[in-house]
């Protein structure tokens, strides 16, 4: 089975909560080099049509202006550690720019994956119980077998993070750990 790595919203706006999930991500982008299987980064950030008042956008609305994050602010950008990943993976990992919850909506994601052949997403980044979370349903539900990466995630906190896993364990996919996922992409 085709797997694709979906690194989720690993920026600088959540730098403090997503440094600890780094080394994990580490090794799984080493994983799906090592087997020439394809990585996608997603990146959160509000265009200027978004940061008005009231915002088009829901996620505005709920944060507020001040709140989001400003597409091509220092926020916006990606975390060092993760640029650098990119970087040493051919820097050509495709980067699905979006500005809500789903990396779906709106946003070239699917048609990546269709091309790559992958039938299973397997997502990793922040937060859990938002981006993270939100995404592994979508592709769940337009039919990619979908797996959240327990120990790959990170969120604000660990009930939040715990309930995103739960939820999503429940009634849409696995949340195998990272030794795990790795050891599972053979077979």
């Amino acid at each position: 089975m085709t797997a694709a790595l979906l690194i989720v919203d690993m920026q600088m706006f959540f730098a403090e909560m997503g440094a600890p999930v780094v080394p994990a991500i580490e090794q799984l982008t080493s994983a799906f080099a090592a087997r020439s299987l394809p990585v996608i980064l997603t990146q959160h950030g509000h265009p200027p049509s978004d940061l008005t008042t009231p915002s088009p956008n829901m996620l505005v609305r709920k944060w507020g202006i001040d709140g989001s994050i400003h597409h091509g602010s220092e926020d916006w950008e990606l975390m060092p550690e993760i640029s650098s990943l990119r970087s040493s993976g051919g820097g050509n990992w495709p980067i699905v720019q979006k500005n809500t919850y789903d990396a779906f909506i709106g946003t070239e994601l699917e048609e990546l994956l269709r091309k790559e052949g992958v039938e299973r997403v397997i997502v990793c980044g922040v937060m859990t119980d938002c981006c993270c979370d939100t995404t592994a349903r979508a592709a769940f539900n337009r039919g990619f077998d979908t797996w959240l990466v327990r120990d790959a995630c990170a969120s604000a906190n660990e009930r939040q993070h715990h309930a995103g896993l739960s939820g999503f364990e429940f009634a849409f996919g696995e949340v195998p750990t990272t030794k795990e996922a790795i050891r599972r992409l053979d077979a």
